[in-house]
């Protein structure tokens, strides 16, 4: 046997093993006018078995606002499926089904994978009946980000491999059968571009999103505008960069920390702030107290925010 029969013989076992635990998911949601009635609306897409008590991982924007989940295995068997879990930031939704002995996929390690490794894309593309479709191609890109979508996340997988309407929430594959990202978007106006949800950062949710249905993050409780010129003309900004407090909690540890409405929060934890993904990077990557440079007027402060939420406040100017 040559290397090609060898490397193509290897890829067939690995889409069949890996088809076994990828199903189909078909959602329905109830919409219409008063006085006409409701209508339903369906969807569909994909999703795969991650452990034998019927665990499903998926897109969230497979299955959010679903009255029902209908769920199709590979070996045609259906069930009633339940949302046990989502985390709208990340695109990442975790369906149960009831029963055992599922075959399920092993997870892998996305941070390790290369540029131009080899992946199968897995999933119910279009729901077109008849089966799985399999697609080939390679890690193009890491760490990117996706300013477009409706959720806020950076350092996706970009792939080659065909990703089309209903592969959202199927697995991106890789050469040892391990699952290393959840097929989620694709630009609709290029060929060869799609991408996919780290595996690592999901493995790191799955426990919360299990345990109480959502993932718990760092909270400071603030929401923000990020800065460019026509927002400090509007505002009267000196800043150039940075993200404009809009709203802030008075319970929120920003708000015992000294930060009020209309600062401009420049850096946070020692990393310089230019948009709100910036900010919410800093803050997922929070572990203990941190301290947050902002402006307010003319002038700069330093302040620190408590990672548990203490009443303290440590202001202090550092020029005018």
């Amino acid at each position: 046997m040559n290397q090609i029969e060898e490397l193509n013989n290897n890829m067939v076992e690995i889409a069949e093993n890996a088809s076994r635990a990828v199903v189909s998911i078909n959602s329905t949601i109830y919409s219409g006018n008063f006085g006409y009635g409701m209508t339903p609306v369906k969807g569909s897409g994909s999703g795969f078995l991650i452990s034998q008590d019927g665990y499903i991982l998926t897109n969230n924007h497979v299955i959010e606002g679903s009255e029902t989940v209908d769920v199709l295995l590979n070996d045609g068997r259906k069930y009633q499926g339940q949302i046990a879990g989502t985390d709208p930031q990340t695109d990442v939704a975790l369906v149960k089904i009831h029963g055992n002995d599922f075959p399920v996929m092993e997870l892998g390690d996305s941070d390790n994978i290369r540029i131009g490794s080899i992946v199968l894309a897995i999933g119910n593309a279009l729901g077109l009946p008849g089966g799985h479709t399999v697609s080939m191609g390679v890690i193009s890109a890491k760490n990117r980000p996706m300013p477009w979508a409706d959720f806020i996340f950076e350092g996706l997988l970009q792939t080659d491999a065909a990703i089309n309407p209903g592969n959202s929430g199927g697995p991106l594959v890789d050469m040892t059968g391990k699952v290393i990202g959840i097929n989620t978007a694709i630009i609709a106006q290029a060929n060869g571009i799609g991408f996919s949800i780290p595996i690592s950062t999901v493995k790191k949710e799955l426990d919360d999103m299990i345990r109480t249905g959502k993932v718990n993050r760092n909270y400071i409780g603030i929401s923000g505008i990020e800065i460019n010129e026509s927002v400090s003309e509007r505002y009267g900004l000196i800043s150039e960069n940075g993200v404009m407090v809009a709203r802030i909690d008075p319970y929120s540890p920003a708000y015992e920390a000294g930060i009020r409405p209309g600062d401009v929060i420049t850096a946070f934890g020692g990393k310089n702030i230019r948009s709100m993904r910036d900010l919410i990077r800093a803050v997922s990557e929070m572990k203990g107290n941190t301290d947050v440079l902002f402006k307010r007027g003319g002038s700069k402060y330093r302040t620190t925010i408590e990672y548990k939420n203490k009443r303290e406040k440590r202001i202090t100017i550092l020029d005018k």
